[in-house]
């Protein structure tokens, strides 16, 4: 069974920092881009970054650019998403996923493009 287990979510004030974690089982992970996504209340999920398969790169969305970073672990099959200066609007549901290509040149932002999601971790933003 594919599981991407996320984990490190709750509530944090603006300007704080929150460590996300994605730890996959049943499915491989190391050659495979990962991604986080994230959804809010009323909204569509949208993209957050994603790193390469190698861990030689990573893409961000422009509205977290400078603020997360996302890191792989190929030895503990995790992927961690740090979050620092967290505003107010990043408040959502955060979702790990890997890519369905193998091996993809660079991380794409398409959501069409990840076929193994976790089932998501709150993240809240208080001002």
């Amino acid at each position: 069974q594919v599981t991407l287990l996320e984990s490190g979510g709750g509530r944090v004030q603006a300007g704080g920092s929150l460590r996300l974690t994605c730890a996959a089982s049943g499915v491989s992970i190391s050659n495979y881009a990962l991604a986080w996504f994230r959804q809010a209340p009323g909204k569509e999920r949208e993209f957050v970054g994603a790193v390469k398969w190698n861990g030689g790169g990573a893409d961000y969305a422009d509205s977290v650019k400078g603020r997360f970073n996302i890191s792989r672990d190929g030895a503990t099959n995790t992927v961690t998403l740090l979050m620092n200066s967290l505003r107010p609007d990043d408040t959502a549901v955060y979702y790990c996923a890997r890519d369905r290509q193998i091996r993809r040149s660079w991380p794409t932002s398409r959501f069409g493009a990840y076929a193994y999601w976790g089932q998501g971790t709150q993240v809240t933003v208080s001002s």
